[in-house]
């Protein structure tokens, strides 16, 4: 993808994209196509509650958006 990065270069098995992990749900990845985020080298992951993801919260939580 790039020519500057590492992994590429050095034909690695990574990914550009960045790995939203769930609570309740398989982690996910941002950059289509990857097909195993939670195999494939990742430089950034963050948990789903930092993209607005609700999974997390706890049953009941008065933390739900209203309508």
């Amino acid at each position: 993808m790039n020519a500057h990065c590492r992994d590429c270069e050095a034909d690695q098995d990574h990914c550009h994209g960045t790995v939203i992990r769930h609570t309740l749900w398989r982690s996910e990845c941002t950059e289509d196509g990857c097909t195993a985020p939670e195999l494939i080298g990742h430089t950034y992951v963050m948990d789903c509650d930092a993209v607005g993801c609700a999974c997390g919260q706890p049953m009941g939580s008065a933390d739900v958006l209203a309508s």
